[in-house]
């Protein structure tokens, strides 16, 4: 199944929903947006699209969610939902409108998102390859939140290699997703000063929050269409990748200098920076 069980829901929520269906406000006129995604740093963005929905002058609703389904987390190994999923709920957005498809490429989930008729889809962190069957539906395209400055760093750590190779500078841009990784045209960047003594998950939050004044800024471009006039297609001969860390990246070698060691991403170093 591609959605929650209510028996799933109910081992794990005693949180009363509200009358929300969907979320932001009646809905007439409005364009409907289907998120995905489910860290943290994708529950802020919801969070953020939530909130704006419900403005008087808001133009779209947040008509579904779509995240990793249930993960066995901490110690009792008890299966617990993503940030995402609990985000929404705690909001009092509708049980049988977040969808946890194990693959985006399930037919059960493809179908379900077809009825829920969404015109534009929004991307955070999502984890989960996206099909070409999934990116012909919504008729105003899938559109991501990249904590880079794309072409610069594609892949599923940006962040971390950024901080790795130690530079000033980074950003996160919005462009349009294609079946190639990340090579979508850019509809909106914005660049950040990278402080040397920062942690990749304080820079990744940053970046988010950054992406989502950034997304929505560009919402309404993106749904009447003007946004693909204006985006820019990426010089791919400048592209760098970003490829996920691996165990062995976590093993720190004293033979290297001190700052490729503070460099290491993803590491939760404590220096002085100060000194």
């Amino acid at each position: 199944m591609a959605r929650y069980s209510p028996p799933l829901l109910r081992r794990f929520f005693s949180c009363a929903a509200s009358s929300v269906s969907p979320a932001g406000g009646s809905g007439a006129g409005k364009k409907n947006l289907v998120f995905l995604g489910s860290p943290q740093v994708a529950a802020s963005v919801l969070d953020t699209l939530l909130a704006a929905s419900g403005s008087p002058d808001s133009g779209f609703q947040v008509a579904a969610v779509v995240t990793q389904p249930p993960a066995a987390k901490n110690r009792g190994r008890k299966l617990m939902p993503s940030a995402v999923a609990q985000l929404a709920l705690d909001r009092g957005f509708p049980e049988e409108l977040i969808f946890t498809p194990e693959r985006a490429r399930e037919e059960s989930f493809l179908s379900d998102l077809k009825e829920v008729k969404p015109d534009v889809c929004i991307t955070a962190a999502y984890g989960n390859i996206l099909p070409q069957k999934f990116l012909d539906i919504p008729p105003c395209g899938t559109v991501n939140i990249h904590p880079s400055l794309l072409p610069l760093y594609r892949g599923a750590a940006p962040v971390q290699r950024a901080l790795q190779d130690g530079v000033a500078e980074t950003g996160v841009s919005v462009a349009y997703t294609v079946r190639a990784l990340d090579a979508g045209p850019v509809i909106a960047r914005e660049r950040f000063s990278v402080d040397e003594c920062i942690k990749a998950p304080e820079l990744l939050a940053i970046l988010f929050d950054i992406g989502s004044r950034l997304l929505i800024n560009e919402l309404p471009s993106i749904l009447d269409g003007l946004a693909k006039e204006k985006a820019q297609p990426q010089d791919d001969s400048k592209a760098t990748l970003a490829p996920k860390l691996n165990s062995e990246e976590s093993w720190l070698s004293f033979d290297q200098e001190a700052k490729e060691l503070h460099n290491k991403g993803g590491l939760e170093l404590v220096l002085n920076c100060n000194s």
